[in-house]
């Protein structure tokens, strides 16, 4: 039972690589600039996100101008707005993407003379990853072994989800290439009548001219 479970384990973690995002960072914002950080997400999936901006003077409380505006959009233009948290120290968000899209979360420091220089640390899950696995086995009054059975069961549905995801992408590049060969076999052959009307011109041009002066 003990080495099922660690083979169960490492395919658990093998799998979760494939289809699970979690992106971790830390960046410096000045006053009164924005960053902002983009991620391709497919549809129906979870995405969950943290922040907080760090301390530089630990047990004091932060100033009002280590604050920032967090805004988490999507669309064409950035025109859906899943979060947004106007002069905060911290926060987070959660949501469930509608459509396959890039989704941008961008921080904007308040603006303040002089400059401050903020540390912003920043998670962003997306995925499997994005489900609170203990909540789950608290509510449900499960075993680990079941949970991790269920963990396992949703790294293969999101599997499967994503390999028809990366299918659709295929599909859609190989259209695009379809169309752009299209095109530009057009493009060629109208270049190619087109230099060979010029050429005719050229000719028909020079043989005029020499007609005229009775070189012919």
């Amino acid at each position: 039972m003990m080495i099922w479970r660690n083979n169960a384990l490492f395919i658990l973690l093998i799998l979760s690589l494939l289809v699970t995002q979690i992106k971790s960072l830390r960046f410096e914002l000045e006053s009164g600039h924005t960053k902002c950080i983009a991620e391709e997400i497919k549809g129906h999936s979870m995405s969950v996100g943290k922040y907080h901006n760090i301390n530089p003077n630990d047990g004091h409380p932060l100033p009002d101008t280590h604050k920032v505006t967090v805004r988490v959009t999507s669309g064409h233009g950035n025109d859906h707005t899943h979060h947004y948290a106007e002069n905060v120290h911290e926060g987070h968000f959660s949501f469930e993407t509608a459509e396959a899209a890039d989704y941008h979360t961008c921080f904007t420091a308040a603006d303040h003379k002089p400059l401050v220089k903020l540390t912003v640390d920043f998670e962003w899950k997306t995925g499997v990853a994005a489900k609170d696995w203990t909540n789950v086995a608290k509510k449900a009054s499960v075993e680990a072994m079941e949970i991790d059975l269920k963990h396992m069961l949703e790294i293969v549905q999101g599997v499967h989800d994503e390999m028809f995801y990366l299918r659709e992408r295929e599909e859609e590049m190989q259209e695009m290439n379809r169309d752009t060969s299209y095109k530009l076999a057009w493009m060629t052959g109208l270049s190619i009548l087109v230099c060979l009307s010029v050429a005719g011109l050229q000719l028909w041009h020079l043989k005029t001219f020499f007609e005229k002066k009775k070189l012919i």
